[in-house]
């Protein structure tokens, strides 16, 4: 996975960027253009393909600020909540997923992104990949904390969970998809926890 790091911004292009962000989940990435985003910023084109490049570029930039927030949330959220390791820490993941949604309601915005960028090449495109890379790996390395046997299957588990939680939060139009996906999610690591005492001869 790259690590998501962005040179220092100025104010200017750090507006630029935060109306970006805001207009193109919402919206979507072909349906917003450069002159709407530069109007809503109080800005120039010009400015924006001076700082970004492109709209190309100010894309890439969206999806990694977007990035960088999701892990600075999950990890705030764990450290704030969940500061122990245990089955609580991992399903932690999950109410971190959940706080987010609540202004979040178009679902995934890298799915959302890559819907659009599919097959096109675009340069934002392993951003994406990166941050499923990134979650996925949260619950393999908090399974392998808590010692369970197999951390790398059950957290690619606890991932499809958290991907289809989001859809069906949203799309699906679940209200109680989060809980379920908790209930799922703690069996999942219940189970992990189990197989790790069987195999050390104990109970829990």
């Amino acid at each position: 996975m790259t690590t998501i790091t962005e040179p220092r911004m100025t104010p200017t292009a750090v507006r630029i960027l935060d109306t970006a962000e805001g207009l193109f989940y919402e919206h979507g990435l072909r349906a917003v253009g450069v002159e709407r985003i530069a109007e809503e910023a109080g800005t120039t084109k010009k400015t924006i393909y001076d700082r970004f490049g492109s709209k190309d570029g100010l894309i890439t930039a969206y999806l990694k600020q977007r990035c960088a927030r999701w892990h600075a949330h999950v990890t705030a959220h764990l450290d704030e909540h969940h500061p122990a390791s245990g089955v609580d820490r991992v399903v932690g993941v999950l109410d971190a997923l959940e706080a987010w949604m609540v202004d979040n309601s178009r679902g995934c915005g890298f799915v959302n992104a890559y819907a659009e960028l599919a097959g096109t090449g675009h340069e934002a495109l392993p951003v994406i990949t990166d941050e499923k890379a990134w979650t996925r790996q949260q619950y393999i390395d908090l399974l392998a904390e808590l010692g369970v046997p197999e951390p790398e299957r059950r957290g690619r588990e606890l991932a499809l969970v958290h991907e289809g939680a989001t859809v069906q939060m949203t799309a699906g139009a679940q209200p109680a998809a989060m809980a379920d996906a908790r209930a799922l999610a703690r069996r999942l690591v219940d189970d992990g926890v189990a197989a790790r005492g069987a195999a050390h001869g104990t109970v829990g």
